[in-house]
């Protein structure tokens, strides 16, 4: 399946919120400043960003947090 941009930047914030939800330490960007870092990547930048592969695949990965 083909996801947007958009798709994927909300599934990449949800990911990060739930990794830092524990484990938040004052060095690591907050929700706004993640987007940001996030806006101006292109779609194959967003993917190699979800860290997926042929094991874990990008529809896995949306189907967890997309």
């Amino acid at each position: 399946m083909t996801y947007t941009t958009s798709q994927l930047r909300t599934a990449l914030i949800r990911e990060y919120q739930h990794l830092c939800h524990d484990d938040f330490n004052a060095d690591d960007m907050n929700d706004v400043q993640y987007a940001a870092f996030l806006a101006p990547l292109s779609y194959n930048e967003l993917v190699s960003e979800t860290s997926t592969d042929d094991i874990f695949t990008l529809d896995e990965y949306m189907l967890i947090y997309g």
